[in-house]
């Protein structure tokens, strides 16, 4: 039997927790280089544990990092409000299917109510059956276009 999974948001004195997820992330995402290669100092994951516009929810089963989320609290100009875009979200291949992906989101969802925010938004890509079977579960479908604009055009 798998050790019980246990979820939390995490604070600023969890940078080692921090860069376990990064490196779940890495390995659940097929991309060990980026999240991997040139992480930020613990200052750095300090600060932005400690900010009111970054959030890190961990799962653990047993002392392992076996999922995580973190994401973004946007404050909007128009209305005094936030909306929190969820950026990264995975679970480890192993973990899957136990209901980990679920437990983050709702940990993220109570933390959320709490601090007023009034929506969570998320994107899947095309051809990522699983993660939009979740996000169906979970919310509402939005079929938008997305784009990448790149702020200093290269020379080429």
């Amino acid at each position: 039997m798998s050790d019980p999974v246990q979820v939390r948001i995490l604070g600023p004195t969890d940078t080692a927790p921090l860069r376990a997820m990064l490196a779940m992330f890495g390995a659940a995402f097929e991309d060990v280089p980026r999240y991997t290669e040139q992480q930020p100092d613990d200052a750095y994951l300090q600060r932005l544990l400690a900010s009111d516009t970054f959030v890190a929810v961990a799962a653990w089963a047993g002392a392992e990092v076996v999922g995580g989320l973190a994401g973004y609290v946007l404050p909007k100009f128009e209305e005094a409000r936030s909306e929190f875009y969820i950026y990264d979200l995975a679970v480890d291949e192993a973990h899957r299917r136990r209901g980990i992906a679920t437990a983050l989101i709702e940990a993220l969802k109570a933390h959320a109510a709490a601090r007023g925010i009034y929506v969570i938004f998320v994107q899947a890509d095309l051809g990522d059956d699983p993660a939009i079977a979740l996000y169906t579960k979970l919310g509402t479908r939005e079929d938008v276009l997305h784009f990448d604009i790149d702020p200093a055009p290269r020379k080429g």
